[in-house]
């Protein structure tokens, strides 16, 4: 990765609206973390990164900020709720499984990586058991056709897709049930695990179509060519090494600033926490972890409690705080239109799908920015999930009567469109101009 950060900002512009502050801040740290990588062991070995807290009401952007990060440098990344987790000793689950659960995300990744390398490979010997399937039959139905000329006919057939919807019987390993030995969520290190992979694999014959049964072969055989060794131990290096945890609602385990006494059950997990963000080693079914280079980014809305309200051991552990801005009428027409993913364009390529080219003129865009605006500031503040909701009432019609049965309809959505069928909303934005 060698994006500087205000690269890595231009990149995170293309689907998130405004928050500069916040992704200059993860920018930073992640470039932080390349020039880490190329220092000497002994200097390497003391810098840890400075983790984050994001500080913002809902819908603003912060769990996709940290998302689009690691998806941008293909980092392992896991987003667990703070309020899901119990101190030690109580029922539920433990802190640590949220390291756990990365390290199951980097596996997952470098396998998907191994397959793609060895997918050609896979898909040669996948092909070659189907054609063998398929000739059986073939052969019988036409005894006069030399071997050759009819494999090779086969091959062409298969390969334009001729025959992906034919039935086949293939033989394919059986799925051991899982184990479940131990309470829900106190470790992955449990026995079932252990006797799952030492239980005789079974088959069994099962009936599919031959699209089906080419994937299940290509899996297969690419299952067959890869090192898990090697995947798993680079998979604890890459969790090690490159993980990001995202906490969110952060703000919900701070204990209530007129409580007398500590909040056992709140400040017990900030305190099963600070280990983990100050360092330590978790172990995993795949080997052990440390915890020291991990990137933790915290968030919550901190309406009531403050960022100061977490016990100071943790405070100190993050000691980057940025605020996310409550969302703007002008910044609601941005992400409506400007974004690479941008929700206009989704419901257009959605409709599409059924004959209908949906267009919107710039005067009803602004409209529904100014409805999605006014609910936010007069109901429960939801962010831009908001535009969501004023969307799907925008084309509930349209969406329900869309069958795909005609040839492509081009329907413009303008303001007179908007105001008739968002007019609801738009009677309680006027009867609000006349209650004082």
């Amino acid at each position: 990765m060698d994006l500087s950060p205000r690269q890595i900002v231009n990149e995170l512009d293309r689907y998130i609206i405004g928050q500069y502050e916040a992704k200059r801040a993860v920018a930073i740290a992640l470039r932080n973390r390349y020039r880490r990588s190329r220092l000497p062991q002994e200097v390497r070995d003391e810098i840890t990164p400075k983790n984050i807290i994001m500080k913002g009401p809902t819908g603003v952007g912060k769990t996709e900020i940290a998302r689009r990060l690691a998806k941008l440098v293909k980092a392992p990344f896991v987003k667990v709720e703070a309020t899901k987790f119990t101190e030690v000793g109580y029922v539920g689950r433990d802190v640590e499984s949220m390291v756990r659960d990365l390290v199951e995300v980097a596996i997952r990744l470098v396998r998907e990586e191994k397959i793609r390398e060895v997918e050609p490979k896979a898909k040669q010997v996948a092909e070659r058991k189907i054609l063998d399937s398929l000739f059986i039959g073939k052969k019988k139905s036409h005894p006069d056709i030399p071997d050759n000329e009819l494999r090779e006919q086969l091959e062409a057939e298969f390969r334009e897709g001729k025959y992906d919807k034919v039935p086949l019987e293939i033989e394919v390993e059986e799925q051991p049930k899982a184990l479940q030995l131990g309470p829900i969520g106190a470790s992955d290190n449990n026995m079932g695990d252990i006797l799952g992979s030492i239980m005789p694999k079974r088959r069994k014959r099962r009936k599919m179509t031959v699209a089906e049964a080419f994937e299940y072969f290509t899996n297969e055989e690419a299952s067959k060519l890869i090192d898990n060794d090697s995947i798993n131990s680079e998979g604890l290096r890459r969790a090690e090494q490159d993980g990001i945890i995202f906490i969110d609602e952060i703000d919900k385990i701070v204990s209530k600033g007129n409580s007398h006494g500590p909040d056992v059950s709140r400040e017990g997990v900030q305190r099963d926490i600070l280990p983990l963000v100050e360092g330590c080693t978790v172990s995993t079914k795949y080997g052990n972890i440390k915890t020291d280079f991990i990137l933790f980014i915290a968030a919550g809305a901190f309406h009531i409690a403050k960022i100061n309200d977490l016990i100071p051991e943790l405070q100190g552990r993050f000691p980057i705080t940025v605020t996310l801005n409550s969302l703007t009428e002008e910044d609601f027409v941005k992400i409506l239109k400007e974004p690479d993913n941008a929700i206009i364009m989704q419901y257009a390529a959605l409709l599409k799908v059924d004959n209908i080219d949906l267009k919107f003129t710039e005067d009803a865009i602004r409209e529904m920015a100014k409805i999605a605006y006014y609910e936010n500031e007069n109901k429960e503040n939801i962010g831009a999930r908001r535009l969501h909701a004023v969307m799907e009432m925008l084309l509930e019609d349209i969406s329900f009567n869309a069958s795909g049965e005609h040839e492509m309809v081009e329907v413009v959505i303008d303001k007179k469109y908007v105001d008739e069928h968002l007019e609801k909303a738009l009677k309680e934005m006027n009867l609000k101009k006349y209650i004082l």
